[in-house]
């Protein structure tokens, strides 16, 4: 499942995100999402949120 509508995702759910230093490569970093930081409902590149870790990138898959 694609990271780009808001609905989709809640804290506690595991994802895939591209973090800021790693938009050039495209590599991906699992984690549990702790905040939802996008407040529109849907974004092209993805939703950004903050993982549990303290790191913030924007949802690239979600992991069911």
């Amino acid at each position: 499942m694609q990271g780009q509508n808001r609905e989709d995702i809640i804290a506690g759910i595991t994802v895939d995100v591209v973090l800021k230093e790693d938009q050039r490569t495209g590599k991906l970093t699992r984690g549990i999402v702790a905040d939802i930081l996008t407040n529109s409902q849907f974004h092209p590149h993805g939703i950004k949120v903050r993982l549990v870790s303290g790191e913030v990138g924007r949802v690239k898959s979600i992991i069911s």
